[in-house]
């Protein structure tokens, strides 16, 4: 089992850009490694894994949905952590962690046993929206902590500000290597320890038993019902839907519906009339749908401040809904915490 894997925490805000750097990490993939994602999300439908759906077989996706890996999840941490490993063998780890989340807490448990000699951790990347500086916005003090452990910052969404904004928002952070970017793109020579190799264990190292928790809906009884999901603590509420990958919906309407709702962000892959197309905006951006790789099924969700009425929401989000497709592509495939192989 290969052991010391360069281990990559992509860490920043809530739609700082985490995964649009990890999408342009994975474009330049060398063709000789084996790289496995794990992703953290707020809401409990899972999103990330989704908008990075790829095509390379070099690359294994898993998610843990519904809270911060450190507090929450620390029992589908160590399972999903323990079967990517073990399925991907992979030369490389990166983990993207909630924006709500705690990356200096678990970093600890990263460096702590059993992971201790497993992974071998290299300097954070944290992915800030330099925008968002410029215009005053605070980091939340979970963010800040986690900044003495980075060896780099992103500073995204940057293609905008004049030499004097650059240079009031760099008086704000601490002195660390800089990179100024937009769209998330870093050169993969500039991740911090890009050019360590993975080691080898002929012996596989035992990991402790976990048990997974209970499964999110798979099987849809009736193909027009979507599951349903919603949580809340104090860094917010989500809700979010699957739907049966035959279903299809107008993404125009999708856009004018979800106007005004007062949601802080929004993401989905949806299967519309025209293929299927994923959007991620905050509450300031517009809807811009991309085309997707996804095909397992249509998913959206939706994060608040403060709890919202949830049959008002699904109400709305049925109005977008065209009905069934003629056929659908095989899906995707992604490691979900509740898959028992």
């Amino acid at each position: 089992m290969l052991n010391q894997i360069p281990t990559h925490m992509i860490s920043g805000p809530l739609g700082a850009g985490k995964t649009s750097l990890i999408r342009s990490l994975l474009a330049q993939k060398p063709a000789t490694e084996r790289w496995a994602i794990l992703i953290n999300e707020f809401g409990q439908i899972g999103l990330d894994a989704a908008l990075l759906s790829t095509d390379d077989t070099g690359i294994t996706l898993a998610e843990v949905a519904g809270g911060c890996l450190c507090c929450v999840n620390g029992v589908p941490f160590q399972v999903g952590l323990n079967r990517l490993l073990r399925k991907a063998q992979p030369d490389r780890l990166l983990i993207e962690p909630s924006g709500l989340g705690h990356p200096a807490e678990l970093l600890s448990q990263l460096d702590s046993p059993p992971w201790r000699g497993i992974l071998a951790l290299r300097p954070s990347v944290t992915v800030l929206d330099a925008a968002a500086l410029t215009r005053g916005e605070p980091l939340p003090t979970s963010q800040l902590q986690a900044l003495k452990h980075s060896g780099l910052l992103l500073l995204n969404k940057s293609e905008s500000l004049t030499q004097a904004e650059r240079d009031s928002v760099i008086t704000t952070l601490p002195p660390l290597p800089l990179h100024w970017t937009r769209q998330g793109e870093l050169p993969i020579a500039r991740l911090p320890g890009f050019g360590a190799p993975a080691g080898f264990d002929p012996i596989q190292t035992p990991l402790p038993p976990t048990t997974a928790p209970a499964a999110l809906g798979g099987v849809w009884l009736d193909q027009t019902q979507p599951f349903c999901m919603s949580q809340g603590n104090s860094d917010g509420w989500s809700i979010g839907w699957r739907w049966h990958p035959s279903q299809r919906f107008d993404l125009q309407r999708i856009s004018d519906t979800l106007k005004g709702m007062g949601w802080r962000r929004a993401k989905m892959v949806m299967h519309g009339a025209e293929g299927w197309r994923s959007a991620n905006a905050l509450a300031s951006d517009p809807l811009l749908f991309k085309p997707s790789e996804w095909r397992r099924d249509s998913r959206l969700e939706l994060i608040f401040d403060d709890p919202q009425n949830e049959k008002t929401l699904a109400a709305a989000i049925g109005t977008c809904r065209l009905g069934p497709a003629a056929s659908v592509v095989a899906p995707t495939p992604v490691i979900h915490l509740n898959d028992p192989t």
